[in-house]
């Protein structure tokens, strides 16, 4: 094969790992690319695919939807059956053994680094559960992490207070990218900071048991790791004051959307890094206290 076919296939398989892990819309797959290829190089390239996704060892440990990896599957037979070629035992197996699975009420996205490290959530299968939008990941907060890991330096050995924290991928992603001194996750819901507590244990952090007595007393801190003092908060970003913000002693305050407060934007930046819609209107703010 050709270096420029290389590339191509590389990266080819690279977007359908992407997405796949992070549970992205089916439509946003390169479908047609995958065609194309399909045509020209023969149907080994779907095996290839295979193990960049539901047999992902991030998938296996911590696996996605099953109605997802269901539909994803099905699409890929049929890309595969579209093609003249022998059928392939590996791709009809998997889709046996998830059809058999049965649907939890929790499902994992992860979302690779540029370091090699990845972020893994646990989310609930609902848009809306126990009565909030907490417990899934929004494009904001793709695109805030995003940011945050092209501009390390606005983080790094600062102490970072996230508002609306959601299902953590913000706060988890500058955690393991720019080395914060410590970082706060909140949000005001009691489901969503369960979650948020359990998210951060599941990407390897040590939780701190309360977040301002850490901030008020920093002769007592024994915190020794290279890793950030985290600790996780409950703040209503509709209500929350500049004094209850300061309480924190942040050096850096952020969201991945508009609070009642001043707020001054921050230049945009081209997507690279995470899969989320190129047409989504999300605009990064920092706090001017």
């Amino acid at each position: 094969m050709a270096p420029e076919e290389n590339a191509e296939t590389a990266h080819l398989l690279r977007s359908f790992e992407r997405r796949f892990l992070a549970a992205r819309a089916l439509r946003s797959f390169p479908w047609q690319s995958l065609e194309e290829k399909l045509r020209d190089s023969g149907s080994e390239l779907l095996l290839d695919i295979l193990q960049k996704t539901v047999k992902h060892p991030l998938c296996v440990k911590h696996p996605p939807s099953v109605k997802y990896t269901q539909c994803f599957l099905s699409e890929l037979i049929r890309k595969h059956e579209a093609v003249p070629a022998e059928p392939l035992d590996e791709l009809y197996e998997a889709l046996a053994e998830v059809l058999t699975a049965e649907e939890p009420t929790r499902c994992h996205r992860s979302y690779l680094l540029p370091s090699g490290d990845s972020v893994t959530l646990s989310e609930s299968t609902a848009i809306i559960s126990h009565g909030t939008t907490g417990l899934v990941t929004w494009n904001a907060a793709l695109y805030l992490a995003e940011w945050a890991i092209e501009n390390p330096v606005a983080f790094t050995h600062r102490t970072v207070l996230e508002l609306g924290s959601g299902a953590g991928l913000t706060g988890l992603a500058i955690c393991k990218m720019c080395r914060p001194r410590a970082y706060v996750f909140s949000d005001c819901h009691s489901r969503v900071l369960g979650q948020l507590r359990g998210n951060v244990l599941l990407n390897n952090l040590s939780l701190e048991p309360d977040a301002t007595n850490a901030m008020e007393h920093p002769g007592q801190d024994t915190h020794h790791s290279e890793s950030p003092r985290v600790t996780v908060a409950q703040l209503d970003w509709d209500t929350v004051t500049t004094a209850q913000l300061a309480a924190f002693q942040p050096d850096v305050v952020i969201a991945a959307g508009r609070v009642g407060i001043s707020w001054e934007a921050v230049p945009r930046h081209d997507q690279k890094l995470f899969p989320y819609e190129e047409n989504s209107e999300t605009a990064i703010l920092k706090l001017t206290l």
